[in-house]
């Protein structure tokens, strides 16, 4: 894949399919899929389609209420329930790229890269 930098890589290229990504999930307004560079042995990513720069940002709680609903059928889709999961997002100076995105991680760490 090479090295990509962008200030948004899920507007440059995951919603514009310049990059074919493995899809869970998928609403009107959310896509989840599995992370191009997994820190964990499940890296799921749930964003929104609309472009959302940070957290602090949004407007549209609904939004978030359909980020958690995704995540909650993922996990009990795969069963993390019952093993254990975490749901992250970055902010700040730890938010690499500008487009809102959730984490949604569950296993062992593979390694850790700061995203």
């Amino acid at each position: 894949m090479g090295n990509i930098q962008t200030k948004d890589f899920y507007c440059d290229f995951v919603l514009n399919n310049k990059l074919q990504v493995e899809k869970i999930k998928e609403t009107k307004n959310i896509l989840a899929f599995y992370h191009t560079k997994p820190n964990w042995t499940i890296h799921i990513v749930i964003i929104p389609k609309k472009h959302v720069t940070r957290f602090i940002e949004l407007e549209d709680m609904g939004l978030i209420k359909e980020i958690f609903q995704v995540a909650q059928d993922i996990i009990k889709e795969k069963g993390l329930a019952e093993s254990n999961y975490k749901i992250i997002t970055n902010g700040g100076s730890f938010q690499d790229s500008q487009h809102l995105h959730f984490h949604l991680v569950s296993g062992e760490v593979l390694h850790f890269s700061g995203e």
